[in-house]
C-alpha cells in the first residue's frame, strides 16, 4: 500500500493544508477514491510507501524460548507423544508412570501407575500403548488414564519402538507395531488383544520402527540394516544396506500427518470413522503430492541417509558432518 503526500511549497510551512492520500494495493491498483486530511505542511513533497502482509494464524516463538516447564515425574523420561488433535501429551519415564498432560493449561490428567517396571517407549492414538524395558506392553484409556486389559505378551527384552497403523488406511485404528532388543519386530491388534503377525528377519536388536503412510512398515536394526515389511501378510519387500555401524533411528517425510490424521489446527470433528478416514487420506495425498515416501536413517557410523524405498534400494543421499552417533 502507498500513501503519496502532496504539499504546498516552502511558503506554506506552518499552516493546516490539505494532502492528498492515493491507497494502492502491492500490484498498484487504486484502492478507492483519493482522502483528503488536514496535516502540517512540510516543506518538500514526500511519499510514505507502507508495506503489509497477511499474519500467521499460529502464534510463533523462537526455538530457543521454553514456554513451559511441566514437573511431576521422579526419574528421567524417557519418551513423550502427543495425542492426534495435540491437546494432550503422554511421557513415559523411569520411575514406572505414564502421565497425561493437558496441554492447554499446561496440567497432568492422569497417572497411570499399573506398570512395575522402565517404561521407555510410548505411543499415541486414539488409545494409548506403552512399553517396557522387560518387553511388556500396556494399552491405556486416554479418557480415564486406567489400564484397558491385560498386558501384550510376546517380547521378551527391552520394547525400543512402537507405531500406530495411520488412520487413513483404516479408521477406527486397531493395530499398531512394535520393535524389540530380541530381533523381532511384532504386529498388535489392539481389540483381539493379541500378536496378529511377527516381522522376522534381523539377526540383532531392532532399534526402531515406523508404520508408513503407504502400508508399509519399516524396521531398523544393530545389524546395519533397514527392512521393508508388508503390513498385510509379514512378508519382507526389500532390504536396504548401506550404513556401516548400528542404525539407531528413522524418520519418515509424511510423520507429521501419519501422527495427527484427520486432525489440524481448525479443530474439526468428525461424526464417523469413515469421515475420519476420508479427511486424513486427503490431508495425506495434499502432503505427499506426487512424490514418493522418503525415509532418513541415523547410524553409529555417524551418518544419515536418505531413501525412497519405493524407488529404489540405494540410498538417495549420504550426509556426513556428525562428530558421533546420530539419533532423533
Amino acid at each position: 500500500m502507498e500513501a503519496e503526500q502532496k504539499h504546498d511549497d516552502e511558503e506554506n510551512m506552518g499552516n493546516n493544508v490539505n494532502v492528498m492520500c492515493i491507497l494502492t494495493d502491492p500490484e498498484g491498483t487504486t484502492l478507492g477514491a483519493p482522502m483528503s486530511v488536514p496535516q502540517i505542511a512540510v516543506s518538500v513533497e514526500k511519499v510514505l510507501r507502507i508495506v503489509y502482509q497477511p499474519q500467521a494464524i499460529f502464534r510463533i516463538r523462537p526455538v530457543n524460548r521454553c514456554s513451559s516447564t511441566i514437573a511431576g515425574h521422579t526419574e528421567a523420561v524417557l519418551s513423550v507423544s502427543f495425542s492426534p488433535d495435540g491437546r494432550h501429551l503422554a511421557s513415559g519415564s523411569g520411575d514406572t508412570t505414564v502421565r497425561l498432560w493437558d496441554l492447554n493449561t499446561q496440567t497432568p490428567l492422569y497417572t497411570c501407575t499399573a506398570c512395575t517396571l522402565t517404561l521407555g517407549n510410548v505411543a499415541y492414538n486414539m488409545h494409548l500403548v506403552s512399553g517396557s524395558k522387560a518387553g511388556e506392553i500396556l494399552s491405556w484409556d486416554p479418557q480415564t488414564g486406567k489400564p484397558s486389559g491385560n498386558p501384550f505378551v510376546g517380547h521378551k527384552k527391552w520394547i525400543t519402538g512402537i507405531s500406530w497403523e495411520p488412520v487413513h488406511l483404516n479408521s477406527p485404528c486397531r493395530r499398531f507395531v512394535t520393535s524389540s532388543k530380541d530381533g523381532d519386530a511384532r504386529i498388535w491388534d489392539i481389540t483381539l488383544r493379541k500378536c496378529v503377525i511377527s516381522l522376522t528377519g534381523h539377526t540383532l536388536a531392532v532399534t526402531c520402527v515406523k508404520w508408513g503412510g503407504d502400508g508399509v512398515i519399516y524396521s531398523s536394526s544393530q545389524d546395519c540394516t533397514i527392512k521393508v515389511w508388508n503390513s498385510t501378510n509379514g512378508k519382507l519387500i526389500r532390504e536396504l544396506k548401506g550404513h556401516g555401524h548400528w542404525v539407531n533411528s528413522l524418520a519418515l517425510s509424511t510423520e507429521y500427518v501419519l501422527r495427527t490424521g484427520a486432525f489440524d489446527h481448525t479443530g474439526n470433528h468428525y461424526s464417523s470413522p469413515q469421515e475420519m478416514k476420508e479427511a486424513a487420506l486427503a490431508r495425506y495425498n495434499k502432503m505427499r503430492g506426487n512424490a514418493p515416501e522418503r525415509l532418513v536413517s541415523g547410524s553409529d557410523d555417524f551418518t544419515m541417509f536418505l531413501w525412497e524405498p519405493d524407488v529404489s534400494k540405494q540410498p538417495k543421499c549420504r550426509m556426513t558432518g556428525h562428530q558421533q552417533a546420530s539419533f532423533f
